[in-house]
């Protein structure tokens, strides 16, 4: 698992540009690779971020900034970037490989959750809010302690259990029993759909959609033994039966998993199958 990054210091990294994927330097892209091509139109955006120092601030408040010569193809990030280099160095967030592999910047944006190394500038327009994810404590500004949300995840068991040593042979498995989970495996614990559910917001104590994802992604593997001590878990009061089919978490997911539709899995295994 990357390492996040948070940035909360007054020097940062050094910048790199905008991006210039056609290698020409002049930090322009060229998206038809023709010398005589126009540069992509330029825009000023405003970032008005949700701030929150527990050392000197009673209770949070609002700061804008005002970032030039954004490109449309510019991510969330990258202007997030440019308000802290060059603005105001005590501006902190996370942020780790910023390609939405790792999930360390998730963050409300506009007022959904997502990451802010995948949404363009295009996408989310030139008037931007950006708050911390609800429903954990924050540290500072967009950082927030995850390990009220970890503790849940292990809480499931999210780790293959057998009783046998395979020794040095493989555990062999069907396509068709691979399928049977590969939408969840795709979980980057981002922590996106949990904070957007407005049953963790009550309920602290809900295990929350990431942690059942993260069970379902087990309990629904061939090689696995462990499904009935899990459904077992999740049958508790805190588990899936706190969910009220919202659907936030499945329109939060930056990998487009079905989250949904994973917990209702759950409940009807618990209900009928016990897999």
């Amino acid at each position: 698992m990357a390492v996040a990054t948070e940035h909360s210091g007054g020097g940062g990294p050094e910048r790199s540009g905008s991006s210039d994927p056609g290698g020409s330097g002049d930090g322009q892209t060229d998206p038809t690779g023709d010398e005589g091509a126009t540069p992509m139109e330029r825009m000023t955006v405003s970032l008005k971020v949700k701030r929150f120092n527990p050392e000197i601030d009673d209770k949070p408040h609002w700061q804008e900034f005002v970032v030039d010569g954004v490109e449309g193809t510019d991510r969330v990030l990258d202007v997030l970037h440019q308000a802290k280099w060059y603005q105001d160095g005590t501006l902190t967030f996370r942020r780790s490989c910023a390609h939405g592999v790792c999930g360390s910047d998730a963050m409300v944006i506009n007022g959904e959750n997502g990451l802010a190394c995948q949404l363009l500038i295009q996408e989310v327009g030139t008037s931007i809010t950006l708050e911390a994810i609800r429903g954990l404590p924050v540290i500072k500004d967009l950082v927030v302690d995850m390990e009220p949300f970890f503790a849940q995840y292990r809480s499931v068991l999210p780790y293959l259990i057998t009783s046998d040593e395979p020794g040095y042979k493989e555990r062999h498995q069907t396509a068709e029993d691979r399928e049977r989970f590969d939408d969840t495996t795709k979980c980057i614990l981002c922590a996106a759909c949990t904070t957007s559910c407005p049953v963790y917001w009550g309920n602290s104590s809900y295990v929350g959609p990431a942690a059942i994802v993260q069970a379902h992604r087990f309990i629904f593997d061939s090689r696995d033994e462990g499904s009935a001590e899990r459904l077992d878990i999740l049958n508790e009061k805190s588990g899936v039966w706190r969910c009220r089919t919202a659907f936030n978490c499945s329109n939060a997911c930056p990998r487009g998993i079905k989250v949904t539709h994973a917990i209702e899995e759950v409940k009807r295994a618990i209900l009928y199958d016990r897999v």
